[in-house]
């Protein structure tokens, strides 16, 4: 499966769809696209992660390094990761990444959800990150 990143927007947020393999070789390529939505002036960034079905060490890196830039510049990060069954009964293609994350302990960093609609859904109570 070929490595892709695709642009979406669903109101402020910017929703970057990311599939196939996050390796050394692409994962530069998610790290300038996420660079690019912050240039844009883009504060609220979803990266959907469910058509992701390898994820070595340096996609992890480049996913922390997301989460401290938007963090830098108060904005928001939300993760679409699939759990690691669906309907099938077998692993749902981006559970690899779900997998990964919390293998290595930092899944709790990230804001994660199951799908766009929850993820660009408001928090109870949350404030607009640029006017805090």
């Amino acid at each position: 499966m070929a490595f892709e990143v695709t642009d979406g927007e669903h109101g402020e947020w910017a929703v970057l769809h990311v599939s196939g393999e996050m390796d050394l070789v692409t994962s530069p390529v998610l790290r300038q696209r996420v660079h690019e939505a912050v240039a844009e002036g883009r504060r609220s960034l979803v990266l959907d992660l469910s058509g992701v079905v390898f994820c070595d060490s340096s996609g992890v890196g480049v996913l922390i390094a997301t989460r401290r830039l938007m963090r830098s510049c108060r904005g928001r990060l939300r993760l679409i990761l699939p759990a690691d069954g669906h309907a099938g009964g077998g692993p749902a293609e981006g559970a690899h990444v779900n997998r990964v994350l919390a293998a290595l302990g930092v899944r709790r960093l990230f804001d994660v959800h199951p799908d766009v609609p929850s993820a660009i859904a408001p928090e109870p109570g949350e404030a607009d990150p640029l006017s805090a």
